[in-house]
């Protein structure tokens, strides 16, 4: 970000701090799209989505003095979204199957082989067909997915913000990628 584009957020979030409305709007419009959309590949509910990303703004300006200015507004305002679609998940009673007998190691390795450029070419698929593979996860699998893969949070925060241990996720990630892989082969056939 530019330093007017950060010069303008801190003067926004200034005068939403006085509960300007103008300042709370012109916010909502500057970032509501981009949290929609971690909203959305959270919880793969249009109308969940746009609940969340209602109540996630509607936190973020009540908290709006909690706000350090040593992170972005941005950044903040996604952690907000986030922690209120995992306790929308939990409300759902996330089912997040313990892993303990899978063989984590074994999975990393499958992971960092060498790739042939010839076979990635081949194996190059639209934005539109992930998102309709990562849509058709099961819940646990596709919030693990989006947090790790979309999101940025490792295995180790993700066990934090979910209450389940870091093998836990590092398990589900995989066979989220697993199934993410063959749901995209299907449509390919």
């Amino acid at each position: 970000m530019q330093g007017t584009d950060t010069d303008e957020i801190i003067e926004l979030v200034d005068r939403a701090l006085t509960r300007d409305r103008q300042a709370q709007f012109a916010l909502y419009n500057r970032y509501a799209k981009a949290m929609f959309n971690v909203a959305m590949r959270m919880m793969n509910d249009y109308a969940e989505a746009e609940d969340i990303l209602q109540e996630a703004f509607t936190d973020a300006f009540r908290r709006l003095d909690g706000f350090r200015r040593e992170v972005a507004f941005g950044a903040w305002l996604k952690t907000i979204v986030v922690n209120r679609c995992i306790n929308a998940l939990k409300k759902k009673r996330l089912d997040l199957s313990s892993l303990d007998s899978l063989d984590i190691e074994r999975l990393d390795r499958g992971e960092n082989e060498a790739h042939d450029p010839a076979s990635e070419a081949e194996s190059m698929v639209n934005m539109g067909d992930v998102r309709s593979a990562i849509g058709a996860l099961p819940e646990g699998y596709r919030v693990v997915f989006s947090l790790y893969a979309v999101e940025g949070y490792d295995h180790e925060e993700i066990g934090q913000i979910l209450g389940i241990t870091e093998s836990t996720s590092k398990s589900q990630y995989h066979r989220a990628k697993k199934k993410v892989r063959s749901l995209i082969e299907a449509m390919k056939a």
